[in-house]
């Protein structure tokens, strides 16, 4: 069974930082990161296939960096000048299709608040 375990969350003062780990038990063409806050849909943050091509959302841009460790299935989110509206629950996705992962984990916590 495939796993994908997510590490990296916590609690942050706005303009803080923040790296999200997500190890996954096997090797995966393309990784993301999506998150949900509360009372809103689930949306994508930002994805990286094998090759190392990145792809943000708008709101991220110039302060979430991803980045993957091949060798050891490994996706990263480097999350700097955290805004209380990141605040959310953040998700790893993996799978053949990016923004169609077939594989998720379970989730870790990102909440920015004074």
């Amino acid at each position: 069974q495939v796993q994908l375990v997510e590490s990296g969350g916590g609690l942050v003062q706005p303009g803080g930082s923040l790296r999200l780990s997500c190890v996954a038990s096997r090797w995966f063409l393309n990784m993301g990161w999506y998150r949900q806050a509360p009372g809103k849909q689930r949306e994508s943050v930002a994805d990286i296939n094998s090759s190392g091509s990145t792809s943000y959302v708008d709101s991220v841009k110039g302060r979430f960096t991803i980045s993957r460790d091949n060798a050891k299935n490994t996706v990263y989110l480097q999350m700097k000048s955290l805004k209380p509206e990141d605040t959310a629950v953040y998700y790893c996705g993996a799978g053949s299709v990016i923004g169609r992962y077939s594989d998720w984990g379970q989730g870790t916590q990102v909440t920015v608040s004074s």
